[in-house]
């Protein structure tokens, strides 16, 4: 029997190895395999196939409404009038929460990402014998693994 279980990569994976060692599982059954960092930065912009959930254009919305309200209220006394004035202050609203949303996501959010340090997981495969299944399954949820899976042999 297989199993499969994740880690961040911390001290509690060396722990989990440890764990399993006494309890009598052989360092040839245990594999590791780290998963690698992403090394270019996130597209900013999402394509029509792929998003990833976060919106750019929500504070530009808020900002043109706000702006193009403010806009044709003052529009009444200017010389364009108010559409004009409404349109103009939309379209300086939207680009202004625009522009703060991509500074933002360019600039502070990438020193915050940085500064935590982004840390890859770890997967831990364990081949043991179908009696020692359940006790290695709870070392590994003792040791704080994200997550733990079984595979028996015969593929059930």
């Amino acid at each position: 029997m297989q199993i499969f279980s994740t880690f961040e990569y911390s001290s509690y994976i060396e722990l989990a190895i440890s764990d399993l060692e006494k309890k009598g599982i052989k360092k040839e059954d245990i594999f590791i395999v780290p998963l690698n960092n992403r090394t270019e930065d996130r597209r900013i912009f999402d394509s029509l196939h792929r998003a990833d959930g976060v919106s750019l254009i929500d504070l530009g919305m808020a900002l043109a409404t706000a702006f193009s309200v403010i806009g044709a209220s003052i529009g009444f006394k200017l010389s364009w009038g108010p559409i004009y004035w409404g349109i103009i202050s939309a379209f300086s609203g939207f680009i202004l929460g625009l522009g703060i949303k991509i500074f933002m996501f360019k600039v502070i959010r990438k020193n915050q990402r940085l500064l935590r340090g982004k840390h890859s997981e770890v997967i831990l495969i364990v081949d043991c014998h179908a009696a020692d299944a359940e006790a290695v399954e709870q070392t590994l949820w003792k040791n704080l693994a994200l997550g733990v899976s079984k595979v028996r042999p015969d593929g059930l």
